[in-house]
């Protein structure tokens, strides 16, 4: 980020590239999946049934980090994508988020107490390789998507909003992107209820937007946090983890109310400096053993 004769800053990856970045995930992730839709028959015997670990859906899930990656390239090139890779190694922040993302089971527990099925329902894998694959599989989905949501929608929302209204909007588009799985069969969505986990999105996305902010644009936390989300050993807690997300989420602006409700702390850069590469760069030699 630079300064112009104005004195604002001008950065590599303007404001409004936040609208093919936004044509671009929702084309991509709607039309797969419209497809599927509406001409069930002629994309199943081309591609065969869709399922969650179908190629045509893994690609429509990792739409908003692929839209983030042509948006970079297109404003700043490919060493402008190295400097934004470079906030996965940014993991600096306060230890209370590091302990709050591993206190993040304890709400699908309370869900699923309530629910009813806490000490019901079996354990969903029967040997440890099973239980391997579905966590790796799990971490290079879903988590894939905060390249585009946090890493780089974020930022360019906190421009013009307080993160509160930032998280807020976010939330709400990222709950809609993903409407079509939940009119398809054989997604993981297709199972659930489209309401709850709208509002489930909001509240998630307010949840990871001050955290977002504490670790001063940290792709890699965002991504451990949603691996959180949809890590799966914890049990079903459908839709009743929601009301305890949202508690969270009450409890986590409150506390970050200063930041939230102001624009001076938010992290507004998309393509970090070449300085702070070097900085973060300086830090992770300094931690190594």
């Amino acid at each position: 980020m630079d300064i112009n004769s104005a004195g604002s800053p001008r950065y590599p990856v303007p404001l409004i590239a936040l609208a093919p970045f936004l044509l671009i995930t929702f084309g991509l992730a709607w039309g797969i999946l419209a497809l599927y839709i509406l001409l069930p028959g002629p994309m199943t015997a081309i591609f065969g049934q869709l399922s969650g670990h179908h190629p045509l859906f893994i690609l429509a899930v990792w739409s908003p980090a692929i839209s983030a990656v042509i948006i970079i390239i297109r404003y700043d090139g490919l060493p402008g994508l190295r400097r934004y890779l470079s906030r996965m190694f940014l993991w600096h922040c306060p230890p209370a988020w590091y302990a709050f993302l591993l206190l993040v089971p304890l709400l699908f527990y309370a869900g699923a107490a309530v629910k009813g099925n806490l000490f019901t329902a079996p354990f969903p894998f029967i040997s440890l390789p099973a239980l391997l694959s579905a966590i790796a599989i799990t971490l290079i989905l879903g988590p894939v998507e905060e390249f585009g949501w946090r890493g780089l929608a974020l930022p360019l929302l906190q421009r013009r909003f307080a993160p509160i209204w930032a998280g807020l909007i976010l939330g709400g588009i990222w709950g809609i992107w993903h409407l079509p799985a939940f009119l398809l069969s054989g997604t993981p969505q297709s199972a659930w209820s489209f309401t709850p986990f709208l509002l489930g999105s909001v509240a998630l996305s307010l949840i990871v937007t001050p955290l977002f902010n504490a670790s001063q644009g940290s792709i890699l936390l965002s991504y451990l946090f949603h691996f959180q989300l949809i890590n799966p050993i914890w049990p079903d807690a459908q839709p009743y983890d929601i009301f305890f997300f949202w508690v969270a989420a009450l409890v986590i602006v409150a506390i970050n109310r200063k930041t939230m409700l102001r624009k001076a702390k938010a992290v507004t850069e998309v393509i970090p400096p070449a300085a702070n590469i070097r900085l973060t760069e300086e830090l992770t030699r300094e931690t190594r053993p």
